[in-house]
C-alpha cells in the first residue's frame, strides 16, 4: 500500500531544465561569440560562466532575489536618517559573479583585450539568463566610463574603483571600499523623457569645483550605488554631475531615497525616487551641455537593452524547446508535432537573428565604429526591445497553463520583457532618434548601407527589400508626414540588417526563414506561421538546450 496522501505516480513531465552550459548549448550565441573575436581564456571563462548559469545553486539565486524584494530603510533603529536599501544574499551573489566577471567594466580597463566589449555582451547574455534586475546596476557601471571621461580629473579618481573586480555592497564611502557601482537620475516627474524640463538646480558650492544639487528625481536606479549621474539646470543651462552618496569628509550627501517603485518586474532590483538637498556634485563636461554628455551614458545603456532583450528571447526559447522535447500530448512529443514545431521555430530564428545582432553591434564598439553604432544602436534597440514581450508571451504559451504558474519561471520572464522598450527612451523617443540621426549624420546611413550592401547577390528577396529600403530612404527630407511613420521606417532598417548578417552567418535553414517570412512575406502576423518549406526540425533542433 501506498503512503496515505501520496500522490499518484508523476509522468510526463519535463526534468528541471538545469545543469547545462547555457554559453554552450546555444549555438547562435556560442557561434557569434568565435565570428566576433573571443577565443582561448576568454573562451573558457565564457563556458565556466555558462556552467555556473545553467547550476540549480544560480538559479536559485535568481528566483529568491526576485522572491525577495529591496526593502528601504529610511533609518535606523534610532532614528537616524540613513536612505538604505537592504537586499536578499542571493542578489549579492549575482552582483558579486557579474563584477568578478567583468561585466561591469572590463572593456575600460587598461589591459582590456581587442575584443572587450563582445566577451562582455557574451557573458551579459548569459548571466542575464539567471536574473536580469542586478544587472541594471551592472550596466549603469559599465555605461557610465565614457561619459565621466569629459571629466578627467573625475575620471582620474572614480575608474580605478569602478574597474575593480571586487563586489563590495557596504554603505561607506566609496574610499574606503574595494570597487564601486554607478546609477544614472535623468528623469522627473514633470518631464520624464523630456529631460530639458527638468528642475533640479545645481549652484557654486563655494569657491572650488564643486556645486550643490537641490531638487525630486523620478527614476533613479540602484540607489544604493556609490555614484550618479544626474542633470540640473545650471546658470549655463542643463548640465550634467557626478553626485557621490558621500561627501568628501565622510558624511552621508543629501541624497534622500522617498521611496523604492513597485514594479511589475526587474523586482530584484531596486528603483527609486529620490530628493537631492544641496546634495555636492561635481560638473561632467561642460556647463549647459548635459545631454550632449550624458547620452555617452545612454548611448552604451542602449547596448545593453539590447543584450537583456535578446538574453531575455533567448531563455524563453530555452524554456519552450526544453518542455516540448520532454512533453507528450496526443500520442506524440510536442516538438514531433508540426503545428507546435513551426511555433519553436519560429521563435528560435527571432531569438538568434537578436543575437547575431547584439554580438555584431557589440563589435563595432570594440572597433570604435561610431558611424555604424550611431544608427545601429537605437535602430536595433527599438526593434529587438519590442519583438521581446511578444516572443515571451507566445514562449509561455508553449507550455501551456504550466507556463502561467510561477513555479515555472515564464511569468517571471514575461514580466521581464517590457522592460527594455521603455528604460533609455520608449519606442517613439527611440524611433524619433533614429530619424534625428539620419538627417544630421548621413555619414552614418553610408556606413549602415556599406553593411548591408555586404550581403547583396546572396538573396533575392533580400536584393528586393534592400532596393525597396532604399528607395524608400529617398523620401524621408521632403516627406511632410515622416514622424508619423518614423517607426515603420525603423522597422524596415532593423529587419534589412538583422537579415544582412544572419543571410552571412546563420545555418541555411535559419537564414532561409527568416528571409522568407520577415522580408519575403510569406507568414502570417502571429509566432508559427513560417512556411511549409521551412525546415523547422533543424531550426529546433539547433535551439533545444542539452543537459
Amino acid at each position: 500500500m501506498g503512503r496515505s496522501g501520496a500522490t499518484h505516480e508523476v509522468f510526463n513531465q519535463p526534468p528541471p531544465l538545469t545543469g547545462h552550459d547555457v554559453f554552450s548549448s546555444d549555438p547562435a550565441l556560442s557561434e557569434a561569440a568565435r565570428r566576433e573575436g573571443i577565443a582561448g581564456p576568454a573562451l573558457d571563462d565564457l563556458r565556466g560562466l555558462g556552467l555556473l548559469a545553467g547550476s540549480a545553486e544560480a538559479q536559485r539565486w535568481g528566483e529568491q532575489a526576485n522572491a525577495n524584494p529591496p526593502v528601504l530603510k529610511a533609518f535606523d533603529r534610532y532614528g537616524h536618517r540613513i536612505d538604505e536599501v537592504e537586499y536578499h544574499p542571493a542578489y549579492h551573489r549575482l552582483m558579486s559573479t557579474s563584477v568578478a566577471e567583468g561585466i561591469h567594466a572590463a572593456p575600460w580597463a587598461p589591459d582590456a583585450g581587442a575584443a572587450a566589449h563582445v566577451v562582455r555582451a557574451a557573458k551579459f547574455l548569459v548571466w542575464t539568463q539567471v536574473d536580469a534586475g542586478h544587472l541594471c546596476p551592472i550596466s549603469m557601471t559599465y555605461s557610465v566610463v565614457p561619459a565621466l571621461r569629459h571629466a578627467p580629473s573625475l575620471a582620474t579618481e572614480w575608474e580605478p574603483r569602478i574597474e575593480s573586480r571586487v563586489y563590495d555592497g557596504r554603505a561607506v564611502p566609496a574610499w574606503e571600499k574595494a570597487g564601486v557601482t554607478c546609477g544614472m537620475a535623468m528623469t522627473e516627474k514633470q518631464g520624464g523623457s523630456d529631460v530639458r524640463a527638468n528642475t533640479t538646480t545645481a549652484v557654486r558650492a563655494g569657491e572650488g569645483d564643486a556645486w550643490r544639487l537641490t531638487g525630486h528625481k523620478w527614476f533613479c536606479s540602484a540607489p544604493m550605488s556609490d555614484a550618479f549621474l544626474a542633470l540640473a539646470q545650471a546658470p549655463g543651462g542643463l548640465s550634467c554631475f557626478l553626485v557621490p552618496r558621500w561627501t568628501p569628509d565622510g558624511e552621508r550627501n543629501g541624497f534622500f531615497i522617498q521611496r523604492l517603485k513597485d514594479k511589475m518586474g526587474d523586482r530584484a532590483n531596486a528603483s527609486s525616487e529620490i530628493e537631492l538637498v544641496d546634495a555636492l556634485a561635481w560638473m561632467v563636461g561642460d556647463e549647459g551641455r548635459g545631454v550632449r554628455t550624458i547620452i555617452e551614458m545612454v548611448q552604451h545603456t542602449r547596448l545593453d537593452c539590447i543584450l537583456g532583450s535578446s538574453a531575455g528571447m533567448r531563455a524563453c526559447v530555452a524554456a519552450a524547446t526544453w518542455h516540448a522535447a520532454h512533453r507528450a500530448a496526443f500520442g506524440r512529443t510536442l516538438v514531433d508535432q508540426p503545428l507546435m514545431t513551426n511555433v519553436l521555430a519560429d521563435l528560435a530564428i527571432e531569438s538568434e537573428a537578436a543575437t547575431v545582432a547584439a554580438l555584431r553591434l557589440a563589435r563595432a564598439y570594440d572597433e570604435a565604429d561610431v558611424l555604424l553604432s550611431r544608427l545601429a544602436t537605437p535602430v536595433l534597440k527599438y526593434w529587438i526591445c519590442k519583438r521581446h514581450p511578444v516572443l515571451a508571451s507566445e514562449a509561455l504559451e508553449c507550455l501551456g497553463g504550466n507556463g502561467f504558474v510561477e513555479d515555472s519561471g515564464m511569468p517571471r520572464l514575461f514580466r521581464q520583457s517590457p522592460l527594455n522598450g521603455v528604460w533609455e527612451g520608449s519606442g517613439n523617443v527611440i524611433a524619433l532618434d533614429v530619424l534625428r540621426a539620419l538627417a544630421r549624420s548621413p555619414e552614418s546611413l553610408d556606413r549602415f548601407l556599406a553593411e548591408l550592401d555586404a550581403a547583396a547577390g546572396v538573396d533575392p528577396r533580400y536584393d528586393d527589400a534592400l532596393a525597396r529600403l532604399r528607395k524608400d530612404l529617398t523620401t524621408l527630407a521632403t516627406d511632410p508626414a515622416i514622424e508619423g511613420r518614423a517607426r515603420r521606417v525603423v522597422e524596415e532598417l532593423a529587419l534589412t540588417l538583422q537579415a544582412a548578417w544572419v543571410l552571412q552567418w546563420s545555418p541555411p535553414a535559419v537564414a532561409d526563414a527568416f528571409v522568407a517570412s520577415r522580408l519575403g512575406g510569406d507568414s502570417g502576423r502571429c509566432f508559427g506561421t513560417l512556411p511549409t518549406a521551412a525546415d523547422v526540425k533543424a531550426i529546433v533542433g539547433r535551439s533545444t538546450p542539452a543537459a
